[in-house]
């Protein structure tokens, strides 16, 4: 972690994230937003709205970012570090646009971003500087001064972020029984998205099968796997699974889905499973609904004992990381010779976006990237 509390030339952070409905009348308006454009019809919307009215209609993402926004706010206040935090969302309040328009009229003009997102793709990085763009090009609009924005770098190899996912899995393979607990195999979970969005995700010149977003979970599954290696004297069989898929079933999407690797871990006899939700920072509706609502009732049908292992959300780890972050990005902008906090062998990721990088089907303006039209 970095000595020198010196965060010039940034005067504020913004957390930035995705957003969730806070109550059965948001459900349908929120999909309305995830999926403008796609001309979806509001009736199957409400069939999809069915997994957030299990939950009484009510996301858990909002009150997850809440107690992040605290934990950050405390490790810089404890540290010492006076930068402000605000937070917005891409598809509910409190809006990207509305929380951009407030940090402008608070004074701030070089705002770092935190995205709830630790890997390279295009839905968890540049849909968001997509989003950044718009929101920007609509202050612009409004005559307002445009602020400079930069977005912190993926976070997946910090320690940490990977030291809270060790703890979670450890402490899944303790409350397994005995008999079942060596045997365990671990599946580290993440957001399926297409083969095509996977394969053209991170840099040009990374550009291949399953690309920077494949590569960095593998990473990640690796590392967790080799730290509860050295930490148990066990050495747990692991795969990287996926869940989460939608869209059209003629489109590839990356497999196997976790259900079906739970058959399959089944058929094979492993007698247990870890799932470490690796792709998720907070237990969010998607962690609730596919992992703890079908995984979990899948193993039960299987009669395979399962644990999932907690996510980072609001650990003290995580928010001495995001300081970490900032700090190091600042010293970057200042000319400072500055190494990065990263652990495995893919090293730190970029601090600017280059052209190319993650892109989408139909091209739009992307801030905070080397093709910003807001540099």
């Amino acid at each position: 972690m970095r000595d020198a509390l010196d965060a010039t030339p940034y005067d504020a952070l913004l957390l930035l994230s995705f957003g969730g409905p806070e109550g059965p009348d948001d459900v349908v308006p929120f999909l309305e937003n995830v999926t403008r454009g796609r001309g979806i019809p509001k009736e199957r919307l409400k069939e999809v709205g069915q997994h957030y009215f299990l939950f009484g209609g009510v996301s858990p993402i909002n009150d997850q970012n809440r107690a992040l926004l605290d934990a950050l706010r405390k490790d810089f206040a404890d540290h010492g570090l006076g930068l402000p935090i605000y937070w917005g969302n891409r598809n509910w309040a409190p809006y990207l646009t509305d929380t951009l328009r407030e940090m402008v009229a608070d004074g701030h003009r070089r705002i770092l971003v935190l995205a709830t997102s630790a890997y390279a793709s295009y839905s968890g990085c540049r849909q968001y500087r997509e989003n950044l763009a718009e929101s920007l090009a609509a202050l612009e609009a409004e005559g307002l001064e445009v602020p400079r924005i930069d977005k912190l770098r993926h976070y997946f190899n910090h320690p940490g972020f990977l030291e809270p996912m060790i703890d979670g899995v450890l402490a899944s393979l303790a409350e397994l029984p005995e008999e079942v607990r060596d045997g365990a195999h671990i599946a580290f979970s993440t957001h399926s998205i297409p083969t095509a969005s996977a394969d053209t995700s991170g840099p040009v010149e990374g550009h291949g099968e399953g690309g920077a977003y494949v590569a960095q979970h593998l990473e990640v599954s690796r590392l967790i796997a080799d730290a509860v290696r050295e930490r148990t004297g066990v050495d747990h069989p692991w795969q990287l699974v996926y869940q989460s898929r939608s869209g059209a079933p003629h489109i590839p999407w990356l497999e196997p889905d976790i259900c079906d690797h739970l058959e399959e871990r089944h058929g094979s006899g492993v007698p247990a499973v870890v799932i470490a939700p690796i792709g998720f920072v907070s237990d969010h509706m998607e962690v609730l609904y596919d992992l703890d609502t079908e995984a979990k009732a899948k193993a039960a049908e299987l009669g395979l004992p399962m644990r999932r292992s907690a996510t980072v959300g609001d650990d003290p780890r995580f928010a001495a990381a995001v300081r970490d972050l900032v700090l190091e990005r600042a010293a970057v902008e200042r000319g400072q010779q500055v190494t990065p906090c990263a652990l495995g062998a893919l090293g730190a990721a970029h601090d600017v976006c280059p052209v190319g990088c993650c892109p989408a089907r139909a091209p739009k303006p992307a801030a905070v990237g080397v093709d910003s039209p807001y540099a």
